[in-house]
């Protein structure tokens, strides 16, 4: 089968690759398996000092990634160099935090010596999306290795040059043959992968869809999964919040990454007496939205990965409107080359309308007008997702509360948008997944939790 990678901005083909046969799947597979009979029994300082290794390829090729990045599915240069300094810095993080987070731990019983020992589980298969190739990976890969395991990495197939660049960085930071190996493969080969008596355990960012066959397929072999699936995160702009701020923040989370982000800000509540100011406000940031070629600095809104994608979100954005939604900026596909669709918002969005109850993956803010505060929770907790939330209050008291006992997600922030921080777990509830990533949570997700005691 050939891969073909594909430019969404000019629509040109950049490479084509062949995938891998059964054959070599297999093969790869095995050498993974071989490779983690030695990994495991390296030190955690020397981990460590690899791991450092990729921190410092990532750097010195940042610009090389991120225009690797821009042109595979279109994310613009700025973000791109922003994240592969992100990659960097996770890397550094379990590098320094690994061995303390996996140090045995003692507990006393009438046993002579007892304690709980964290020891890795073998080979884990990464099932990681396109929109953003590089911070995805390295999130799972940095805590799966330093852990003692080794990974299998089947990467979207829009992005296969970001695929094998990154088993080119683990090779470039001196880590054996099979420690880190990427599989060229289409998505229908994924369940023989899981099925493989080598592979212990498996982690996937995508669509709800896909979270679905992985976890069906892994339950099947009593095999671990994490999931972090989609969202459709609300973001509460109550009647005592910053407009300004607000306005600000919902409109940089929303146009992140050209709209393309699971925890994007995409339900926009808004409390009703304080609705004409903030609309006005939030208008007037989506209209700054520089539309253009992601390679230029000043470009914020880049292509959509693909052009089918694009096509997508503007169906969805029809028939929201069939069902009584108001297009107050933007719903219309430009009439230029490539798989651009501009800032959009939609008003007067209701049950009923997939701007409502599903994820729209690019740049559209489905605003819904709300009575109260009361109102704008239940609201907020009308979905099937449960990934991130957002608050925009003055009083942190009463956010607070809000945060941390009634709204249902796994990450809720206040007076700011939702992002992933090495040093914070990060996953959702409900359909946007189970499991977590990232600090300490993130590190214990593949590894035995093992019990010993001598008598």
């Amino acid at each position: 089968m050939i891969i073909k990678s594909t430019n969404p901005y000019n629509g040109k083909l950049i490479k084509e690759y062949k995938s891998h046969s059964t054959k070599e799947v297999k093969t790869k597979i095995h050498a993974s398996d071989l490779a983690f009979q030695d990994w495991r029994k390296t030190s955690m300082k020397h981990r460590a000092e690899l791991i450092r290794k990729v921190a410092t390829v990532l750097l010195k090729n940042k610009k090389k990634y991120a225009m690797l990045m821009c042109e595979e599915m279109g994310k613009p240069i700025k973000a791109g160099i922003a994240e592969i300094e992100k990659c960097a810095g996770v890397c550094n993080y379990y590098a320094d935090n690994a061995a303390s987070f996996l140090k045995n731990k003692s507990i006393k019983t009438e046993a002579q010596k007892s304690f709980v020992t964290y020891q890795p589980l073998g080979v884990i298969l990464a099932v990681m999306p396109w929109n953003f190739p590089f911070w995805q990976v390295l999130r799972f890969a940095a805590p799966t290795l330093m852990a003692g395991n080794t990974a299998l990495l089947k990467h979207a197939s829009n992005v296969p040059g970001c695929a094998l660049a990154l088993e080119e960085v683990f090779a470039a930071a001196d880590f054996s043959e099979g420690i880190f190996t990427t599989l060229l493969i289409p998505s229908r080969e994924v369940k023989k992968v899981i099925a493989h008596k080598a592979v212990k355990a498996v982690s996937l960012t995508g669509s709800g869809p896909a979270g679905s066959a992985v976890a069906s397929t892994a339950a099947k072999y009593i095999k671990k999964a994490v999931l972090e699936l989609g969202g459709n995160d609300p973001y509460l702009i109550l009647a005592d919040a910053d407009l300004k701020k607000a306005a600000k923040l919902c409109t940089q989370s929303r146009l992140i990454n050209t709209g393309q982000s699971c925890i994007g800000a995409k339900r926009l509540i808004v409390v009703e007496k304080i609705y004409d100011a903030f609309m006005k406000l939030f208008k007037k940031e989506m209209q700054k939205a520089k539309m253009g070629d992601p390679r230029k600095k000043e470009t914020q809104l880049g292509p959509m990965a693909r052009l089918d994608l694009r096509d997508e979100l503007h169906q969805q954005v029809l028939d929201s409107v069939k069902r009584g939604a108001k297009i107050i900026l933007g719903g219309k596909i430009p009439k230029r080359k490539g798989a651009f669709y501009p800032a959009t918002i939609l008003e007067n969005v209701m049950p009923g309308c997939p701007a409502y109850s599903d994820e729209l993956f690019g740049p559209v803010a489905s605003v819904i007008k709300v009575k109260d505060t009361k109102e704008a929770i239940r609201v907020a907790n009308d979905s099937e997702f449960g990934l991130g939330a957002g608050i925009f209050s003055k009083d942190e008291k009463a956010a607070l509360h809000i945060a941390t006992h009634q709204l249902e997600a796994g990450a809720c922030f206040i007076n700011d948008f939702v992002r992933s921080d090495s040093r914070m777990p990060f996953g959702g509830i409900k359909t946007s997944g189970y499991g977590r990533e990232l600090a300490m949570d993130g590190i214990m997700e593949f590894v035995n939790v093992k019990t010993v005691l001598l008598h």
